[in-house]
Order: structure tokens, then sequence, then C-alpha cells
């Protein structure tokens, strides 16, 4: 069984099939380093799921590269605003390391959901936690300093920090890279 699988067994013990299922719409995709998975301005048609490697999403806005959301092994990653809303996305997805996925089509995940109701219950138990993941992100960014919002990432995925480049973190954290340089010195 995947790695992915096994971090939502949770979700798959009522339903072991469905493991199996989601096998049958994925395919097994490399990408190099800086390749664009999703172009803002576009409908994003998939959702990858990370087996090795830190891709990022991210915006532009006033010409600044804003970063909104890391993924890395065991993630999922996709332009979320497009995957389910079926409309053009404002958001890109970059990989900054060699990436290694599994590459799920809207349409087969769809598919796969209306074909069996504990299926769909295990997307709306996936989406439940994404929203999660939203608001305690939100919650962070308005409501902590620039250093707490550092301490906090920096406990939860520390190895990020070795990972990807510190103006990415910064924009992510919502601080400059100047900032966050003073933050990381102490």
């Amino acid at each position: 069984m995947h790695a992915f699988f096994e971090k939502n067994a949770s979700l798959l013990l009522e339903n072991p099939e469905l493991a199996e299922a989601f096998q049958k719409i994925m395919t097994f995709e490399k990408y190099p380093k800086q390749h664009i998975l999703h172009e803002s301005g576009r409908i994003c048609n998939h959702m990858y799921i990370i087996i090795s490697g830190v891709a990022r999403v991210f915006y532009y806005k006033e010409d600044k590269d804003i970063t909104c959301h890391f993924a890395s092994e065991q993630e999922s990653i996709t332009a979320i605003d497009s995957f389910i809303q079926r409309k053009t996305s404002k958001y890109n997805i970059e990989v900054l390391e060699d990436l290694e996925v599994f590459k799920i089509a809207h349409s087969d995940l769809e598919n796969l959901f209306a074909s069996n109701p504990k299926f769909e219950r295990f997307g709306r138990l996936f989406l439940q936690q994404i929203y999660i993941d939203l608001v305690e992100r939100i919650d962070d960014l308005q409501l902590k300093t620039a250093h707490e919002r550092y301490e906090i990432l920096l406990e939860k995925r520390p190895r990020l920090f070795l990972r990807v480049a510190s103006k990415h973190i910064a924009s992510y954290l919502g601080m400059t890279p100047e900032t966050f340089s003073r933050i990381r010195a102490k």
C-alpha cells in the first residue's frame, strides 16, 4: 500500500477497496525542478499526490510572487479553486525539487466518487481536512506575529527550511525576506 493511503488509513479502514479504486485512476509521472504543473488563467484538471519532492502553489500580486501552499511527500497539491469549481485559476503550481507524483484527473475522481457513496465520503473527509488546514493558516496569518508564524512552521515542517528557498518561505509566512532573515538569525 502506498504511503499516501497509509497516511489516510483511518479514512480507508471502513472501505479497503477504495485504495484499489484510487490506484486504477492514478498515473505515475515525473517532473523536473522548475516545471510548472499548472499555470494561472487555466482550468486545473489534475490533482497530484506527491511521492517524492516538493512543489508550491503561488500567485502574482503587483508583480510580486506570493507563495500560499507547499506540498511534499504523501501530500496532495492542486489549484484547489479551479479543481473544485471548474473555473480558471489565479494560482500557479511550481516544482521546487524533482517531483514524482501520482496524477489524478478531475473527471476520473468525479466518476469514482459518483460510483459509490463510501468513496464520496472519503472525498468529503479529505476536503474537510484541507478546509481545517486552511482555517488554521488564516488564523496564523491574522492572529500570530511574524516570529510566531515562523516558529509554528519550523515546528510543523522543519525539513521545508532545508528544501525550499528562503524567499518562498518568507512569502508563505507573510513577511519580507529581510524580516525572515532577522527572525531566522535569532
